[in-house]
């Protein structure tokens, strides 16, 4: 029985940029599980993308072709494949503030693409984005027609091959950054809060001394034992 033809899906997300080559580019994934990368056949053209992948365990062909909106740096491209799909940072020819309208040369809809809103933001809010580490991490360039610089790609490579969490760089997210220590920072303050227990109680010994040494102290001290509990109640 021969292998049926399939349309991978394909999600993408853009950023844009006058100014930076490095910020002006498109997220694209095409979804195409255990395609091993020797039955893999990617072709990048300036203007258009076509993908080519057999899985022995779908039973089936993926094949893609797509025609941009405008066109693209191939050389500065980067790709990265995983045993789920392949990941591609393409580099937008024409350096531009505005977005593109659109991902492809037509603008009719079609079936198989789809935003990709883990790594969508909006043009104005473009400002501060995590995009640095994903780039950054990818390796090389094209190589294979198309494959070669994958080996890279920093963080991406050991996430189970889903490519991680879109080269977001949590440490650049404020307080979440500290949340892989969180386990460690919450038993220093565990440990901080015991050593403050006896601190308390040698605050009791103290007051009692100085009670003792004025008399009337003394007595009052010892009428109200539920006063100091309370306290150490309360702090804990």
């Amino acid at each position: 029985m021969s292998d049926t033809q399939t349309t991978p899906e394909v999600t993408w997300a853009q950023r844009s940029s006058s100014s930076d080559p490095e910020k002006n580019f498109i997220y694209l994934t095409i979804a195409a599980p255990d395609v091993p990368k020797e039955k893999l056949q990617l072709d990048i053209k300036p203007t258009s993308l076509t993908f080519k992948g057999s899985s022995e365990t779908k039973k089936t062909t993926y094949h893609l072709e797509l025609e941009f909106y405008a066109d693209i740096d191939v050389e500065n491209s980067k790709t990265h494949h995983t045993s789920r799909d392949v990941l591609l940072v393409l580099r937008k020819k024409e350096l531009k503030d505005e977005y593109w309208p659109r991902l492809l040369k037509e603008s009719k809809k079609v079936h198989f693409l789809k935003t990709d809103f883990d790594k969508w933001v909006d043009e104005d809010e473009q400002e501060g984005a995590p995009v640095d580490d994903m780039m950054g991490g990818m390796g090389g360039g094209m190589g294979m027609p198309g494959m070669g610089g994958m080996e890279g790609m920093g963080g991406m490579g050991g996430m189970g091959g889903d490519g991680g969490f879109g080269g977001i760089d949590f440490s650049k997210l404020g307080g979440a950054g500290g949340m892989g220590g969180m386990g460690d920072d919450a038993a220093d303050d565990d440990e901080d809060d015991d050593d403050e227990m006896p601190a308390l109680e040698g605050d009791d010994e103290a007051a009692d001394t100085t009670g003792d040494s004025k008399g009337k102290g003394t007595e009052k001290l010892s009428d109200t034992p539920a006063a100091a509990d309370s306290k150490i109640e309360e702090v804990s």
